[in-house]
């Protein structure tokens, strides 16, 4: 008994406690911390489902099973492109089309959110209206002369000049809205 309390103290305190302790001499260890979940299948549970042999199903094995939602091999993004200020005047002021411009920073939440539909947005209008995204925080002299207090702020200019601003994470359609109105139809 005194080797395998010794054997137990050496692997790690958790199970040398397990082993010396008086209450749970004997007595079988608990196998989760948790008591079992009564009624329907838990959403995690259903998160966790694998697929066994011959397409049998077991719910609950494996541990920090993941669920992969991406389509391998294909990204569905579309990047938006960049604006600084050494490009600004080309690239928006100059513009013959409608021009709408994202302004964000890499820490901001909401940006990371609106941007795919930025990017699905640019697809859709194009030829009809450039999109690009201007980091606030390696610009900001160009967000402070347009007025931009907060982020995702998204701006479009026509012919050079401020027609129009978003603020915030919105739906998508409420951008389409604010497009419709500068865009050619």
């Amino acid at each position: 008994m005194a080797s395998a309390v010794s054997l137990a103290a050496s692997s790690s305190p958790l199970a040398a406690f397990a082993a010396t302790s008086p209450s749970r001499a004997g007595a079988p260890r608990p196998h989760h911390a948790l008591p079992p979940a009564r009624g329907p299948r838990s959403q995690a549970q259903a998160l966790r489902a694998v697929s066994g042999p011959a397409g049998s199903r077991r719910w609950g094995t494996g541990r920090g099973a993941t669920v992969v939602c991406a389509v391998q091999g294909q990204d569905t993004t579309i990047q938006v492109p960049d604006v600084t200020k050494t490009t600004w005047q080309s690239l928006v002021i100059e513009s013959k089309i409608p021009v709408l411009v994202e302004f964000w920073a890499s820490w901001c939440g909401p940006c990371k959110m609106i941007e795919p539909v930025i990017g699905k947005l640019s697809k859709e209008y194009e030829g009809k209206l450039k999109c690009y995204k201007l980091n606030t925080d390696e610009n900001p002299d160009i967000a402070s002369q347009y007025g931009v207090r907060s982020i995702p702020t998204m701006m479009i200019f026509k012919n050079g000049e401020k027609k129009d601003a978003v603020i915030g994470a919105v739906p998508e359609s409420t951008l389409i809205t604010c497009i419709e109105k500068f865009t050619e139809r």
